[in-house]
């Protein structure tokens, strides 16, 4: 373990964080291990629901250090890597302690049967949702706001899915808000659509699980790391309505990600053949920690799983695959591209 790297040591990293109820917490495993490591800045950071949660939660850890310790306001100084190490372990332990993450489907055959027939406005006509109280008492926005742009400070991206027009919105800088991030998480058959700035949306995981395009545009850093807690590939067939139901969700919730991967490595083939001009187009370094695969076999009803114990399970899980990935590839960082494309999608 590091404390404050040499400048020589330090690598930048995009990080593309997945949704996918209470398993947002292994992705907390993941970004402890990398903050603790201290070798690692982080210039963008792509979130959808979980993942949106655990990129504000991080964010709010640096911002609280670079406004209070100006000195140490990057994210290499221990003192800032703490108070985001801080910061994430009380929105999860709050996940935890609070035993709520989201209703289910699979979990409630009531809650499913009514589904059918009722809206969130008829069954949750206060829009009541725990999550909401728990976010706005771990992230300060407005520290947020203030720290944005300050040195070390990663660009927060946060998609959203605009009810009316069928499209992702990325929110970041001053646009990050409560109602940004419940928006990225906001579940149609559970709750209400969540209005921001006029425009209703619903869970960004139907257009960006995580959106890789802001990352690509709007950093100058070429690799990125996608952490993945929705599974692609299944090695049973979903037999019963609720398997069924999720395979389903898990599917469409992977789509637009594996559109975006795919877009990348043709990209990058043109560029290895020097039919793009470099100067153009971004030669992207793809790395992945897959957390889908052990996940799954945890089943689909245990998204929203929250109990203390469960949580802290998940978050081990995490530490150990963030750990092992820096063993393995921390060299390969702005070196080599360590996803293989064609076998991930």
């Amino acid at each position: 373990m590091t404390t404050n790297p040499c400048p020589s040591e330090v690598r930048h990293l995009n990080l593309a964080l997945q949704g996918g109820g209470s398993h947002g917490a292994f992705t907390w495993g993941v970004l402890d291990a990398l903050l603790e490591d201290g070798r690692i800045e982080f210039p963008g950071i792509s979130g959808t629901s979980a993942g949106a949660m655990n990129a504000v939660a991080l964010a709010h850890g640096f911002a609280s250090a670079a406004l209070e310790f100006p000195q140490h306001a990057k994210p290499r100084h221990k003192a800032a890597r703490e108070r985001a190490r801080a910061a994430l372990r009380e929105l999860w332990e709050g996940v935890g302690t609070m035993g709520f993450f989201t209703a289910s489907m699979a979990n409630n055959p009531l809650l499913g049967l009514m589904s059918q027939f009722l809206s969130p406005y008829q069954t949750n006509p206060l829009d009541i949702n725990p999550l909401r109280m728990l976010l706005q008492r771990t992230v300060d926005f407005q520290q947020l706001h203030a720290a944005a742009g300050l040195g070390g400070m990663p660009k927060i991206f946060v998609c959203a899915t605009n009810v009316r027009t069928g499209q992702g919105e990325i929110f970041t800088a001053q646009r990050i808000s409560t109602d940004a991030i419940m928006a990225s998480a906001c579940l149609p058959q559970l709750y209400k659509a969540v209005e921001v700035e006029g425009e209703y949306y619903w869970d960004g995981g139907f257009s960006g699980n995580p959106a890789l395009y802001p990352l690509i545009y709007q950093t100058a850093c070429a690799d990125m790391l996608l952490v993945q807690i929705n599974p692609v590939q299944q090695t049973t067939l979903p037999s019963t309505a609720a398997e069924i139901a999720e395979r389903v969700n898990e599917v469409t919730f992977n789509a637009s990600l594996l559109g975006e991967l795919r877009a990348i490595d043709f990209v990058r083939r043109l560029l290895a053949e020097g039919k793009l001009d470099p100067q153009r187009y971004k030669n992207v370094l793809l790395h992945r920690i897959d957390g889908g695969a052990a996940l799954s076999e945890l089943g689909a009803t245990s998204k929203a799983r929250s109990d203390l114990s469960f949580i802290l399970r998940l978050f081990e899980q995490g530490r150990v695959q963030g750990q092992r990935w820096l063993h393995t590839h921390f060299g390969d960082i702005g070196v080599r591209q360590t996803l293989q494309i064609v076998d991930h999608c």
